[in-house]
């Protein structure tokens, strides 16, 4: 049987792309220039505690920190003062000299040195009442007081007190496996949070005089001690979050008889604090599912916000294995709620607002919380906590165990403009989703804020996308983050950056890594592997402390996709994403060579040569080119093809493809990271055809690659990511044959 090879030449091109984006002389030298080289230099290295796999080992531990508080709030003076019993338990194979406690609050105490390494700069225009506030006001009397701190005997400990940390210093080494309780009384005045700022505080209405309490950081709280770096006592500077270990509260709150309360934990005298008509509601909450039950009605709370009682009531909660504890209280309370069924439990959407919050609240807040349990839940793990509290806080979007605060109130008339209202929508579901990551998921937040707004900003998108409303999600979608990856360099920073050197915080550690994941999952990996994955590691760290180690292992372990070129260039590099189609050629079939193809001779396998005859494959623009060919292949008019396919038999006749045109497609990559090539064909008859090309088709060539098309029908447009599926900064250079892109003014 005689055999017939096809000869790809050397054409001329048909048409070239022009790069119209320069690149940063920065972009390359972030990070190891072999891009798909195994991570080994950039993590840490598998030990007994945290495995090469990313799961915890044999020899994980992990502290624990109990506290049983009482604390009492004065309104009229915004004073809080408390004492707890701390009670450690050192789970580590490590004698302890002493112990590590937060005293957040001294963030903004007058000796703090936050706003000292923060650059300044002279506003030229000042209202009155901003120039008094910044120059002419004396600085408020802020942070942590400190009464005492004394052991399980009541006798006096030595501790010394840097900025935001406390060390205790122990009498002896505390030794493995040992437990030990010591107290500590403090006081400090709260702060007005849309004055001064904060994570927590209280909201004024001048209308009414009254007060929203919305209250965290409140008590000195354990530092993490742990198998990564000892003792987590970095300083509270204001971005770098938390990192606390997980423990049991039992907190007792004293505030006004006329306040409403919700935090974490369980309410444990309900029927003390709330009426019985009030119980009641609750009662039925517990066993509505489609709509929230209102429990202390708008008419309720417009009684008491006149009030101003001079009693008080203690409020008891219980909260067990959680690693924080907020507070919401204020007379102005409105409180609703509603049950919540996942696969194996059930659970409680609750939402507290004031009146001004309505109608907004009342019929959006706990809504959100629900369907964000459900959507977290399908993605990771059921939520294992009795309840999620989304509380109206104007200008606040915080997060704590089963309790948050959230922006966005229609105006004076009760009208709320569509940006507002999906403002809302996206804070509620962001905040009530920080159950998942960082407060169940417990990551460093103090060192590493990616790991949990990144990966909670990636699922409250796809929360946000199964509303099935077309909602406008900021963060998530790959186009989204173009302006932010294509901006200056110097302004840039890898995800993987300590949490107090970002200066773009949104972009870096909530918008570039939900992207990067939401690419992860619909473009590299697929939402079948990624899913699996992705709940594979939220199951192994629920209630444990993962590193970013942990999750790029676990990542690729459950998966069984190597993904150490991704990790290396999203997260450890500022490089981005640019492929374009520098060249088209196209060919036609012939039997005659070209000049240069006369001496030419095919190999074959390891051994001899293929002798012959050839069919040849000529670029079209060559001076052989029969019009006649221009129409597309057909096997007839080539003599030695139609000859070899005569003897084949009628079954491999019928498996025979019959591709009429033929393209070489070269490909190039001005900017730094790998991704697919995602290919859409257009042909003439206006049907579409895709293709997607994974990244490692640059694994041999990071400049270039080519791809050969036959085709059936002419291609009258290719076009690379058509979808913006990518993230791609210049579209420019995306389509064949090039287009002229409207400009912003047009």
């Amino acid at each position: 049987m005689k055999k017939i090879t096809l000869f790809f030449i050397l054409p001329a091109m048909l048409f070239a792309q022009e790069k119209a984006t320069t690149v940063s002389p920065k972009q390359s030298g972030k990070y190891d220039t072999n891009k798909f080289s195994q991570m080994y230099d950039l993590l840490a290295t598998p030990n007994m505690f945290r495995n090469a796999a990313g799961a915890p080992g044999p020899a994980y531990y992990q502290q624990q920190a109990d506290y049983k508080i009482n604390i009492e709030l004065d309104d009229k003076n915004s004073k809080l003062s408390g004492n707890e019993t701390i009670t450690y338990y050192n789970n580590s194979p490590d004698n302890l000299e002493y112990l590590w406690v937060q005293l957040d609050q001294n963030q903004a105490a007058k000796n703090s040195q936050s706003p000292l390494v923060e650059s300044e700069r002279i506003t030229q225009t000042f209202p009155a009442s901003g120039f008094v506030d910044k120059f002419l006001k004396k600085d408020l009397e802020r942070g942590f007081n400190i009464e005492y701190v004394k052991d399980a005997k009541g006798a006096p400990m030595n501790y010394t007190i840097n900025q935001t940390m406390m060390r205790i210093d122990l009498a002896s080494p505390m030794k493995p496996g040992t437990s030990m309780s010591f107290s500590i009384k403090w006081w400090y005045n709260i702060n007005n949070y849309q004055k001064e700022g904060g994570r927590s505080g209280y909201e004024l209405f001048e209308k009414d005089g009254n007060k929203l309490y919305v209250i965290a950081q409140f008590y000195p709280r354990m530092a993490v001690y742990n198998d990564v770096e000892g003792w987590q006592n970095m300083q509270f500077w204001g971005s770098g979050e938390f990192a606390l270990p997980f423990g049991n509260f039992d907190v007792n709150i004293t505030v006004p008889a006329d306040h409403v309360m919700e935090a974490t934990g369980e309410l444990m005298n309900r029927s003390e604090v709330f009426t019985a008509a009030q119980v009641k509601r609750y009662e039925l909450a517990e066993k509505t599912f489609d709509k929230p039950v209102v429990i202390v009605t708008q008419a309720e709370a417009e009684a008491a916000e006149k009030g101003f009682s001079d009693k008080k009531k203690t409020w008891k909660f219980s909260a067990k294995n959680v690693r924080d504890f907020g507070i919401a209280t204020s007379r102005k309370f409105i409180l609703d709620a509603m049950a919540v069924q996942l696969d194996s439990k059930t659970s409680m959407a609750i939402s507290l607002y004031p009146k001004e919050a309505n109608p907004l609240w009342g019929e959006t807040s706990t809504a959100m919380v629900a369907h964000t349990l459900k959507s977290y839940s399908r993605m990771t793990f059921d939520y294992p906590y009795s309840k999620a509290v989304s509380v109206s806080a104007e200008d606040q979007g915080m997060e704590y165990p089963m309790i948050c605060w959230n922006f966005g109130r229609p105006d004076e008339n009760g009208k709320t403009s569509e940006q507002i209202k999906n403002g809302m929508i996206g804070v509620v579901i962001h905040e009530v989703g920080h159950n998942f990551f960082p407060m169940i998921v417990n990551s460093d937040e103090r060192q590493w804020t990616w790991m949990d707004e990144g990966l909670n900003s990636f699922l409250e998108y796809v929360a946000e996308e199964e509303l099935g409303t077309n909602f406008p999600s900021r963060r998530g979608p790959a186009k989204n983050i173009v302006p932010y990856m294509s901006g200056d360099q110097n302004f840039l920073e890898p995800i993987m950056s300590n949490s107090e050197n970002i200066i773009q915080f949104g972009n870096n550690a909530y918008g570039k890594p939900a992207t990067a994941l939401n690419i992860l999952r619909e473009t590299i990996m697929g939402r079948e592997l990624f899913d699996h994955a992705f709940k594979v590691y939220s199951n192994r760290w629920k209630f444990k402390h993962p590193t970013p180690e942990d999750f790029f292992r676990t990542m690729e372990d459950a998966s069984g996709v190597d993904l150490d070129w991704f990790w290396r260039g999203w997260f450890y590099s500022t490089d981005f994403v640019d492929i374009g189609i520098k060249e088209v050629k196209q060919y036609y079939v012939s039997e005659t060579p070209t000049k240069e193809l006369k001496d030419s001779k095919v190999r074959k396998g390891r051994f001899g040569t293929d002798k012959g005859p050839y069919v040849y494959l000529i670029a079209e623009n060559s001076t052989e080119l029969k019009s006649s060919q221009k129409k597309g292949l057909e096997i007839e008019d080539v003599k030695l093809l139609s000859d070899y396919v005569s003897t084949l038999t009628a079954e491999e006749k019928g498996n025979l493809k019959s591709p009429k045109y033929f393209y070489e497609v070269e490909f190039n990559k001005p900017g730094g990271l790998l991704m697919p090539i995602l290919v859409e064909l257009t042909y003439e008859d206006g049907s579409i055809e895709n293709f997607k090309y994974p990244a490692q088709i640059w694994r041999k060539n990071n400049d270039t690659a080519k791809k050969v098309y036959a085709t059936e029908k002419a291609i009258k447009k290719i076009q690379i990511d058509s979808k913006l599926e990518t993230a791609d900064i210049d579209v420019t250079n995306n389509t064949w044959p090039k287009t002229e892109l409207k400009s912003k003014f047009d």
